[in-house]
């Protein structure tokens, strides 16, 4: 008969998710389960010139409502669960979150159906359909559609081609495909990517890259560790300590693998100490031996152990950085034969006696340390610094990177050292070390242990606060003023009994914001000058080690009750000695700069009488080369910051008219209210209130209203300030006081400062590059100009006028004479240019009096020739022609020599050699593009074959000209764009209306001479523009006593601001 089915649901256990059980009786309790969300490790693969840009990034599984709810599987205890336990973790797709498996066993990614048809998936046909089964082919699963599915786990996104399957399991399952394509290895709990550029030098290492260590016992080396005891001291033998059974299984189980690698044997020994199990980070257990006992009768060995601060002091111009760590690594270095019965340890089974290093044992670092120097010395200083197990190899580029690593690993197969692959991170910018972070720009403290420290919860006995402390000691170098900041806690750990009081809180708090804002400090290059600020307050003293105000290190030291009663003087001197006896290893070999802001100071070497205690300290800094410099307390920021807030509140008082009134716009302004409210109870990040007003760290914080206008013009336009820029001005308005969007308000006021403007105003780069139209065919658009200057020559020559033709670029050099009016201007140019080319269409020159005179206008206007003009003293208008001026008078100085004033003889010459060569932006030659074909030159008189074929058919001819000019025509084109393109690179438009007003820039090549003088201002203004002549000129209605051109450039014009009325806080 059937039995009643039990209507109760079976009692779950939430630790390991299984029935029959709650988690009080669990008898997994001790195990560590696997469960959907385990830990992904995740190195970014992306490179930039073969160097990572990131640290390795640590990948939670997403959290989130399912897509589908599952029960989660009983994993029931056993010595070998992980052997069976599968990859899980969770993903994002479209916004749900979803199950996936990583199976290095699936040959393909599969994506389950219900998932596909849920989120809407786009599929496509399979290219090649076909049949799955498992265990029994009479179950058969179709497979004829695949998916590309774009997924995410945390800020991790990648994508997968998927075949589509109906499946329970998981929603996505990524196979080897996937794993193949992203060079993945998995080993149940981890992913790891690594670089591509390092993987082919790795697979050549594999024998070193080794998950466990292989059994047997490591060679015996020149180093092994050796136990020499104290003679006559009592051999200790301590009873085992007393387990409960599931330890015991553990302990004797670690025993056993200890046995069958050879790690440990059987002993007979006169001694020993017990064994115990310590808990680790992931739940597991280690063996470890108390050997208290036995470590009180050894002797000890004082092999050195190297200083953090050196190890860093070494990576100075470090851009690549690789860690390589080793497999317990104790357990790769032999006892001594004959010194493994010192090592017993017991448990309930029996007596065991290491034969290799043990962990507990005294001298073992010195040991592990010693063999590290011997196997690695020769790279030592050049690539590698270590630190125990920790390998950091650095290097100044990829190549050389790749070349060190390989160094390292053949040491290492040499002397049969082996490394653990999964902690060891390769070619990254950024590499954590030792508790800091460290990259080309230099160091900085891990931001897991800051996060400790800031989420540190306020200490309620002496015992966390001295762990608290002790904890925050450890980054004091990147902690300005780190003795006077901690003082409180400090001066509580004196007293008894416990008693956390109001100075304490806020020291912790202010330690706590201090440690989380430690700035990057850089690495000390040994090529540069040191520099040092020491300064002294009440409370102590403060340093900072620099080179070209990059802050290396910071030193701090709280004055006792004796120190604190020191005068002025001996404070700041005694601040300069100890910063120096802190830094001397840096400081004695070089010449340094000592900055104080205690002037007398600086007569400390030409006092004839010395105090006792000066005598010493004056004899101590006599070691030392250093040029001592004063800097005022404005500059020199070290000192402490409590004894600078109430000075600043009392200056401030003489300073801000209507002072104490902005108590009580605090709470109603919009920047600071919610702040003010919030400070009223404790300090908030780093506002804090004192005597009624608001501070943000020491500056004085300022509501909006007339009062920030106030400051600002005070800073600006007061006597001692002299209209200085933005920058000088805001920093000194930031010595004092703070408000959001300072920078903005201080930009604004200067912009609309008429005195800044007047005096100040120099060239921009506006307007952007528009180039003239490109003409249709030769000599119909021409560019005229003069070269003056030149010596008279004998046929009373001193100019030189410029005709260029815009199309062809073939050019005409006319000697004549500087005197020449407008009417012996058209005679020449109608003897010279128009008897060979015809009358142009326009004629583009400066604004040259013979330009602008009416005979000039007159007759030109009666031919329909158009002439233009360019902006005046603006000579890029007319490029063109300057640029032929410039390569004439390079051509003039080459063949003139020393007959200077026989430069008009050689005139036809240089023109011919001009318009013979190629130019460079129509490709051909002048004489080519007007006529056809180049003229005979010398070289071309030699018997040669004919390099030029025309026909001699007319119509046919005609057609080859028209090809020829439309050809020019195109490359003219293209070289303007090319040249337009590259010359807005630098430039930026700016356009006015009709209307708007501007100031203009008095230049001295516009403006007369004797009105432009050093003492003089530099633009006038507001005037008004009349008229916009194109995108780059615009005319401006000037008063009639400048009588020169109305039309400007826009580089020579600015925007006019009305001056802006300050909102007040009723606003």
């Amino acid at each position: 008969m059937n039995q009643p089915q039990n209507p109760l649901p079976a009692r779950k256990c939430f630790k390991c998710q299984g029935f029959g059980h709650i988690a009080s009786n669990c008898p997994n309790r001790r195990v560590v389960i696997l469960a959907e969300e385990p830990e992904a490790i995740n190195y970014d693969t992306s490179l930039n010139d073969g160097v990572t840009t990131e640290e390795p990034v640590y990948l939670q599984g997403d959290e989130g409502n399912l897509l589908v709810l599952k029960q989660s599987l009983n994993v029931q205890k056993g010595e070998s669960w992980l052997r069976h336990s599968i990859f899980r973790t969770r993903c994002t797709v479209k916004d749900r979150v979803c199950n996936v498996i990583i199976d290095s066993g699936s040959c393909e990614n599969v994506v389950a159906a219900t998932m596909v048809d849920k989120l809407q998936l786009t599929t496509t046909d399979h290219p090649k359909p076909y049949s799955l089964s498992w265990i029994q082919k009479t179950a058969e699963v179709q497979v004829n559609k695949r998916c590309l599915v774009d997924f995410s786990i945390g800020h991790f996104q990648d994508q997968a081609l998927c075949d589509v399957v109906p499946m329970d399991a998981c929603h996505l399952l990524l196979g080897r495909p996937w794993q193949f394509d992203r060079g993945t290895l998995h080993n149940g709990s981890q992913v790891l990517n690594i670089p591509e550029l390092v993987v082919p030098l790795l697979q050549q290492y594999e024998d070193v890259l080794i998950r466990e260590l292989p059994s047997g016992l490591p060679p015996l080396r020149d180093v092994q560790h050796q136990m020499d005891l104290i003679p006559g001291s009592v051999l200790p033998n301590r009873p085992a300590y007393r387990l409960r059974p599931d330890e015991h299984t553990e302990l004797q189980h670690q025993v056993d693998e200890l046995l069958l690698k050879g790690f440990v044997r059987p002993s007979a020994s006169p001694c020993a100490v017990p064994a115990l199990l310590v808990p680790k980070k992931d739940g597991t257990f280690r063996m470890c031996i108390d050997s208290r006992t036995i470590n009180k009768i050894t002797i000890k060995y004082r092999f050195p152990i190297p200083r953090i601060d050196d190890i860093f002091d070494q990576l100075h111009g470090a851009r690549v950085f690789s860690k390589i760590d080793l497999r317990s690594g104790y357990h790769q270095i032999r006892i001594r034969p004959g010194d493994e019965w010192k090592t017993a340890f017991k448990t309930r089974e029996g007596l065991y006696e290491w034969t290799v290093m043990p962990f507990g044992v005294s001298n073992a670092p010195s040991t592990f340390m010693r063999l590290m120097n011997q196997v690695f010395r020769p790279l030592m200083n050049k690539c590698v610094v270590i630190y125990f197990d920790d390998i950091l190899v650095y290097s100044s580029s990829v190549d050389l990177h790749l070349e060190h690593l390989r160094s390292v690993l053949d040491l290492l197969r040499e002397q049969q050292l082996f490394a653990n692959p999964k902690k060891c991170q390769y070619l990254t910018d950024k590499i954590s070390f030792l508790g800091f972070i460290i990259s080309s720009a230099g160091i900085e403290a891990d931001p897991h242990k800051i996060e400790a420290i800031v989420q540190w919860p306020t200490p309620r006995s002496m015992t966390e606060v001295r762990q608290f402390h002790g904890l925050a000691s450890f980054y004091r170098r990147f902690i300005r003023n780190f003795s006077s900041v901690a003082a409180p806690l400090t001066e509580l750990l004196k007293s008894e009994p416990f008693q956390w009081n109001p100075s304490a809180k806020e020291g912790f708090e202010r330690l706590k914001e201090a440690i989380s804002t430690a700035p990057v400090l850089a690495l000390p290059d040994f090529n540069k000058a040191f520099e040092i600020d020491c300064d002294a307050s009440n409370v102590g003293i403060g340093a900072v080690l620099s080179q070209h105000g990059h802050p290396i290190a910071f030193f701090s030291e709280k004055f006792n009750d004796s120190r604190r009663k020191y005068s002025v003087y001996d404070k700041e001197l005694y601040a300069v000695v100890r910063a120096l006896h802190h830094w001397s290893h840096y400081l004695l070999p070089h010449e340094f700069i000592l900055y104080s802001d205690h002037e007398a100071l600086c007569f400390l070497n030409s006092q004839k009488k010395l105090k006792g205690r000066h005598a010493a300290w004056v004899e101590f800094l006599g070691a030392f080369h250093y040029v001592l410099k004063h800097k005022s307390g404005k500059c020199n920021q070290v000192a402490d910051a409590l004894s600078r807030r109430t000075a600043l509140i009392q200056v401030l008082q003489t300073k801000v008219i209507e002072f104490e009134l902005l108590k009580e716009l605090y709470p109603a302004d919009s920047d600071f209210g919610e702040i003010w409210s919030k400070c009223q109870e404790k300090p908030y990040k780093l506002y804090h209130c004192q005597q009624g007003h608001l501070f943000h760290g020491n500056k004085l914080c300022i509501p909006q209203g007339s009062t920030r206008l106030a400051i600002i013009r005070e800073c600006h336009e007061s006597s001692i300030a002299d209209h200085f820029g933005r920058d000088k001005t805001l920093a000194l308005i930031q010595e004092h006081f703070f408000w959001p969007l300072l920078s903005r308000d201080v930009d604004r006021f200067l912009r609309r400062c008429r005195v800044c403007v007047l005096a100040k105003t120099h060239s921009q780069k506006l307007g952007l590059y528009t180039p003239l139209p490109v003409p249709e065919g030769p000599w119909l658009e021409v560019s005229l100009d003069f070269v003056l200057g030149l010596p008279r020559t004998q046929r009373n020559k001193d100019s030189i006028m410029v005709v260029v033709d815009r199309f062809s670029k073939m050019t005409h050099f006319i000697a004549c004479n500087k005197t020449l009016d407008a009417s012996h201007v058209a005679d020449l140019y109608f003897k010279e240019i128009v008897r060979l080319h015809g009358i142009p269409k326009t004629i583009t020159s400066d604004r040259d009096v013979k330009f602008l005179s009416h005979f000039w206008r007159t007759i030109w206007a009666k031919l329909g020739t158009k002439l233009l003009f360019s902006s005046t003293a603006h000579p890029q208008t007319d490029g063109q022609t300057e640029t032929v001026n410039r390569s004439l008078g390079n051509l003039l100085r080459c063949f003139v020599g020393k007959n200077l004033k026989q430069w008009d003889l050689i005139l036809p010459q240089i023109e011919f050699a001009f318009n013979r060569s190629i130019n460079q932006a129509t490709g051909h030659s002048p004489f080519q593009v007007v006529y056809g074909n180049n003229p005979l030159s010398p070289l071309e008189l030699i018997p040669q074959l004919p390099t030029q074929k025309f026909s001699t058919d007319g119509v046919q001819r005609s057609k080859e000209i028209q090809r020829l000019h439309k050809e020019v025509q195109d490359l003219i084109q293209k070289h303007n764009s090319k040249c337009q393109k590259l010359a807005n690179r630098s430039r930026r438009a700016m356009h006015f209306e009709v209307g708007d007003q501007v100031w203009i820039r008095l230049r001295k090549e516009r403006f007369p001479q004797g009105a432009f003088s050093k003492l003089k201002p530099k633009a006038d203004g507001p005037f008004r523009i009349v008229k916009k002549i194109g995108d780059n000129a615009y005319q401006i209605d000037l008063p009639g006593d400048y009588n020169i051109s109305a039309t400007f450039n826009v580089a020579d014009l600015s925007p006019y601001y009305e001056p802006e009325v300050p909102p007040t806080p009723a606003d």
